[in-house]
Order: C-alpha cells, then sequence, then structure tokens
C-alpha cells in the first residue's frame, strides 16, 4: 500500500525525546508530514539513550519517515540555524520542562514573534503552569 499524504505540505520540526513527544510526532510523518527530528549531537543529552539504541528498533519506529538534523541548541550557531527552520514551519512539538523552553527562547510569544502562523506543541508530564511545572515527566 501507499503512504498516506494527508498531511503533505506541512512541515513539523519536532524538538521532542524519550517516548511521548517522538509518538506524537511520528503519527505527523506517518501521515505524510515533512518532519525534521532536531536532536543534540551525542553526549549532551542525559536522556539520550531512553529508547535505546540510536539503530535499535524502538528509536526506528518512534522516528520513522522523519528526517534528522543534530543541532546544540545552547550554541549562537544552533539556534541560528533552528529559527531559520522555524520561519517556514508550520507546527514546533516540544516536550521540554517549561523552564528550559523559556531559557532556550523556544517559548511560544518568542517563536510565535518569528513567525505568526506557527502553532506550537508543548507536551508536559505537569503541565505549563503551576508547582510541578519544573518537574520532568517523560511519558
Amino acid at each position: 500500500p501507499r503512504p498516506s499524504t494527508a498531511l503533505a505540505g506541512l512541515k513539523v520540526l519536532d524538538l521532542t525525546r524519550v517516548r511521548a513527544g517522538p509518538t506524537c510526532v511520528r503519527v505527523f510523518a506517518d501521515f505524510g508530514a515533512d518532519v525534521i527530528k532536531v536532536e543534540s549531537p551525542p553526549g549532551l543529552d542525559p536522556n539520550e539513550n531512553m529508547s535505546g539504541p540510536r539503530l535499535g528498533y524502538d528509536m526506528q519506529n518512534l522516528h520513522r519517515n522523519k528526517r534528522s538534523l543534530a543541532l546544540n541548541l545552547k550554541t549562537p550557531e544552533g539556534k541560528a540555524i533552528l529559527m531559520k527552520l522555524v520561519d517556514e514551519a508550520d507546527l514546533v512539538v516540544e516536550n521540554f520542562r517549561p523552564d528550559v523552553k523559556e531559557r532556550l527562547g523556544l517559548d511560544f510569544e518568542t517563536l510565535h514573534a518569528r513567525n505568526p502562523r506557527l502553532i506550537l506543541v508543548s507536551i508536559s508530564g505537569f503541565g505549563q503552569s503551576g508547582p510541578y511545572r519544573t518537574r520532568a515527566g517523560f511519558d
């Protein structure tokens, strides 16, 4: 059977990690969206091996139908490349803790100022506000 093209023409930046985020974005990719998985260079993300080896079955399943780009978002060069991608994207999906997202300048206000038509999807284990907002949650 032919892959679905229901979301062809949609550009999605996948800034997610571990489980919930990659699963969400995989659905966009499976339905034909152009998904770019932005990941940290090896050794920078303390959670990089939580889904098993890069070429293992779990990683292949979570990131199928996606293109990939390694960027260090803590450097001016990495951030500049990401912002050029944001300019052309329809959606950005992230699952950073809200304080990390704000520190990296990946909050809605900052991204929307660059691309007013952008939709930001934020996945959080404990919400974007409230007493547990800075706690990590992976599923």
